[in-house]
């Protein structure tokens, strides 16, 4: 793999107090408006500071790094979060910090991912992005660049990093990666965590949320992980669906699992087809994970009697995770463990504080 790297020297009369390094992947962000075609194009990231000069005045050193061709967020994929965590293994004694750069549209299922490949993390990635590029006069992207940076090279009075964890920041909030979702396309403020407090607020001065932080433990070595397996499905439940779907989606080849979307506390048809459905798809040793449509509150199996009968076929509760950390959570372990009910008992419980039990 080949990266282009671009390290800006501060002017700030101050030392540098550590180093970032910024991982460019393409999105909204990056983009900047082009007169002669009158659209936009990815803008040349060589040229970073005549559009964002604030960056040069930040008492720490910063290095950007671009993948070779930026890419969509709508085309993200397992292979680019592997690669994303070999950058990070690869640069990670050589940084004390990490900024990605990326689309929003898949954000959260990044960050999700990033969130288990990188175990034991020590040092903050913090992912932003924009709602308009950078080159738009009303763009968002300035701010959510500096103060993602700031936030990336925050350290305590001990001299350790305040965030040691794969987050969100965007639009004044910072957020745990893995309890992100994009509820917005048109507002500024397009990330939410309903389940978990926000981890900071950057208002005129960035108030740190310190008990919902992951705590700093320096005696943790950095571990990555690079097998995903994305055999697995979404199933959302919907009043009207029809055996013929179920049945198509339960009976796909190769399948491993199912991330079973349902209404409320965890609530399904109590239809005798869809329970049988169910019920044949976890012979089969197909792992079928409850999460809840609703973007708060969680799932509560045999709560009601409509998800009585799925606690007792086997399905896997995921109490208050979120679609993107479900799907994602499941590709990783799935990468890690071929035994069902190791894979099944990996799911039910939080490995990176993305879920209550």
């Amino acid at each position: 793999m080949s990266y282009s790297k671009i390290h800006i020297n501060p002017i700030s009369p101050e030392p540098t107090v550590g180093s970032v390094l910024v991982i460019y992947t393409g999105g909204t962000l990056g983009m900047v408006y082009e007169a002669k075609g009158k659209q936009l194009v990815p803008f040349n990231f060589n040229q970073i500071i005549d559009r964002v000069p604030e960056i040069s005045r930040l008492n720490f050193d910063i290095t950007f790094l671009s993948l070779s061709e930026p890419i969509d967020s709508s085309n993200v994929n397992p292979d680019i979060w592997i690669e994303l965590a070999t950058i990070i293994e690869q640069e990670y004694a050589g940084y004390d910090s990490f900024v990605i750069l990326h689309g929003t549209d898949t954000m959260a299922y990044t960050a999700s991912a990033l969130s288990f490949l990188l175990e034991n993390l020590n040092k903050p990635v913090i992912l932003t992005g924009a709602q308009l590029p950078i080159g738009v006069a009303r763009s968002d992207a300035r701010e959510n660049v500096i103060t993602a940076l700031e936030l990336a090279a925050a350290k305590n009075e001990e001299g350790q990093p305040i965030i040691s964890e794969v987050c969100i920041y965007f639009n004044s909030l910072l957020l745990r990666g893995n309890r992100s979702k994009k509820r917005e396309s048109s507002d500024f403020n397009a990330f939410h965590s309903e389940n978990y407090p926000a981890l900071a607020n950057a208002g005129v001065r960035i108030e740190y949320n310190l008990p919902y932080i992951k705590p700093h433990d320096s005696d943790q070595r950095l571990t990555i992980h690079k097998n995903m397996d994305n055999r697995v499905a979404f199933l959302k439940m919907f009043p009207g669906i029809s055996q013929l779907v179920v049945d198509s989606i339960l009976n796909i080849s190769g399948l491993r699992g199912i991330v079973l979307e349902t209404y409320g506390a965890g609530n399904a048809t109590t239809a005798q087809w869809f329970l049988d459905a169910i019920s044949n798809a976890i012979e089969k040793n197909i792992i079928i994970f409850n999460v809840s449509q609703c973007d708060g509150g969680r799932v509560a199996q045999g709560h009601y009697e409509t998800s009585r009968f799925l606690k007792q076929a086997g399905v896997v509760s995921g109490s208050d995770i979120t679609a993107e950390a479900a799907i994602t959570k499941m590709m990783y372990v799935f990468g890690k463990e071929t035994d069902p009910h190791k894979c099944a008992e990996m799911l039910s419980q939080p490995l990176r504080g993305e879920m209550s039990v």
